[in-house]
């Protein structure tokens, strides 16, 4: 199977641009001890503004999209925001090549307008969606997430889009749909890579029904303030923090409710070692390396300290109790 790391032409951040590790803990622990009383609404507010303009700058590439800060919990990470040239040139899109810097340089010929995507399946009102409608459907929220790669890296990245659940309540799923598919765009005319043999195409990634309703699963239409790069799935994508990135899809072009489980693109290809759920464990490794740890995308070098994995990407709180009860080492 295809899995290449190769970093060609991936540029770290001078020292000075990264917020030393003191700087970030005085602020933490400002936080814990002021977030009670009286204080604790000011400084909530505080908190979301730091976050919110601790580097994340419009890159002025693209047409505009802001978002306002999302208060849904856990959606604005304090963590320093990985630079806009490293999320948007170190991808995995396998439409425009198994390199991580191929998508970057092949993308371009993807065409984004006119796009629909068809919702249908056990809903109550199916419906296909101009992307004018989709973006209009609900206001637009700038969430900082931490992203992890089963491959070992991360970044976190100020995505803009809305709750997945926003969608999901419009067209009314009937009483016996369990799961949530996702298909992606498949045109061999503009992916140059759909038709190799690494995938079986088009790319399928699918949730259950109470993941893709869970506030933090995110319906993205862009990122950095900006519309989604072609690269990073534009025009619009499905991000889910706690899990693997691979169960993000990319450039959606319908979502199909169902009462089975349905077959994703990894899990066919290499079902030992992709499961269904693929929520980030450090406790589950893949057959050929370890998830103990990764590695922060333009933070960390090559020889520099990983991270250790946080169980669910660190957003425990807010999606454990999906779990509740499942041996995750057998459900990975």
């Amino acid at each position: 199977m295809l899995i290449k790391t190769h970093n060609s032409g991936f540029i770290h951040p001078v020292s000075s641009e990264i917020t030393s590790q003191g700087i970030y803990q005085q602020r933490r622990d400002m936080i814990r001890l002021m977030a009670g009383g009286a204080a604790g609404a000011a400084l909530a507010g505080w908190a979301g503004r730091e976050a919110l303009a601790q580097g994340v700058a419009r890159p002025g590439k693209l047409a505009a999209l802001p978002g306002a800060r999302s208060a849904v919990a856990g959606a604005v990470t304090m963590e320093k925001v990985t630079d806009y040239k490293d999320a948007s040139t170190y991808n995995n899109f396998y439409e425009f090549g198994t390199d991580k810097a191929d998508p970057a340089k092949n993308a371009g010929t993807l065409v984004t307008k006119p796009w629909t995507v068809v919702v249908d399946g056990l809903v109550k009102q199916p419906k296909t969606w101009a992307i004018e409608d989709l973006l209009k459907l609900s206001a637009q929220e700038e969430r900082i997430y931490r992203m992890r790669c089963v491959e070992g890296w991360s970044m976190v990245i100020p995505w803009v889009g809305y709750s997945m659940a926003e969608l999901i309540k419009k067209v009314e799923p009937l009483g016996n749909a369990k799961y949530v598919e996702f298909i992606t765009q498949a045109d061999p005319k503009t992916m140059p890579f759909v038709g190799s043999r690494v995938l079986d195409w088009p790319y399928v990634e699918a949730l259950r029904l109470d993941e893709a309703m869970n506030p933090l699963t995110l319906l993205a239409f862009g990122m950095y303030g900006e519309v989604m790069p072609n690269q990073n799935g534009a025009p619009v994508r499905l991000v889910v923090p706690w899990k693997y990135g691979f169960k993000s899809g990319k450039s959606i072009v319908r979502i199909r409710f169902t009462d089975k489980e349905p077959r994703t693109a990894w899990n066919k290809a290499a079902a030992n070692e992709y499961g269904f759920y693929s929520n980030v464990n450090p406790n589950v490794d893949h057959p050929r390396w370890s998830q103990a740890t990764e590695r922060r995308i333009g933070e960390d070098g090559l020889f520099a300290k990983k991270r250790k994995t946080l169980m669910f990407n660190g957003y425990e709180a807010q999606v454990g109790q999906l779990y509740a009860g499942m041996d995750l080492k057998k459900n990975f």
